[in-house]
């Protein structure tokens, strides 16, 4: 019986964010093989790479064109040419406005496919028959209309925060989960998502950023939110590519 293919995973924006993602494809795997009657023991799971590498912040990138050290793309690029050479035949990125580059990172390394959080929820989403989402991300991600896009094409109308609410998701990610004050993160994330669900309903809320679960999750007050992590859809997807194709294990 041959083997999963080889998979990666560029993380390191922040490290915390790639280390859990590593977990959530752990667990996508257990139940991609319960599912379909496989044993899960070690061996049965793909063989899979972690990069975590310093990337400049892509959010603060995206306010500028100029070329320089602050640009992210070229540590990106350094990273999934190793991801590729151990052998990585599918290559999820641990951060969502990273895939603002994520056109010129599959045009470079077409060997590879990466896989693009926003076109893989918006798949999940209709998938469920949802018709409306609202998305909690960062200035960057909604600059250059990751999931709006990706929405719009699935037929999903994008909910988006208010000005104000957009400087409180940011302010819980930077002075939050990346400072590792968790109970400013909470309430800067719960506050948004509350206001989100109170102005549009019962809608999905999209936990567009990998810091915003970290502090989100479990929070007083959001009890009963449909709130949807890409980043467990992401490693759900990963876990498909790494198993499809190899005999033996689920296609």
């Amino acid at each position: 019986m041959l083997a999963p293919q080889t998979v990666g995973i560029l993380g390191g924006m922040g490290p915390a964010a790639g280390a859990d993602f590593v977990r959530l494809f752990v667990d996508a795997c257990a139940r991609l093989l319960r599912a379909h009657g496989q044993v899960v023991g070690d061996q049965a799971f793909p063989e899979h790479w972690l990069a975590q590498v310093p990337v400049p912040d892509r959010s603060g990138a995206l306010e500028s064109s100029e070329s320089g050290a602050h640009q992210p793309l070229e540590p990106m690029l350094q990273a999934l040419g190793r991801l590729a050479a151990l052998g990585s035949r599918a290559v999820a990125i641990a951060c969502n406005t990273a895939h603002a580059w994520h056109g010129t990172l599959q045009a470079r390394f077409p060997q590879v496919e990466v896989l693009h959080v926003a076109r893989e929820v918006s798949a999940h989403l209709a998938a469920q028959g949802v018709r409306g989402a609202a998305l909690m991300a960062t200035e960057g991600t909604y600059r250059v209309g990751l999931y709006a896009q990706a929405m719009a094409d699935a037929g999903i109308a994008c909910h988006l925060p208010r000005d104000e609410e957009r400087r409180l998701l940011m302010r819980g990610i930077y002075d939050g989960v990346k400072a590792g004050d968790m109970g400013l993160a909470r309430s800067c994330f719960s506050g948004v998502a509350l206001q989100l669900a109170q102005r549009h309903g019962p809608v999905a809320i999209v936990m567009g950023c990998t810091e915003i679960p970290l502090g989100l999750q479990g929070a007083a007050g959001t009890e009963g939110l449909a709130l949807l992590d890409p980043a467990q859809v992401l490693a759900s997807a990963l876990a498909a590519r790494a198993y499809r194709g190899a005999p033996g294990h689920p296609p």
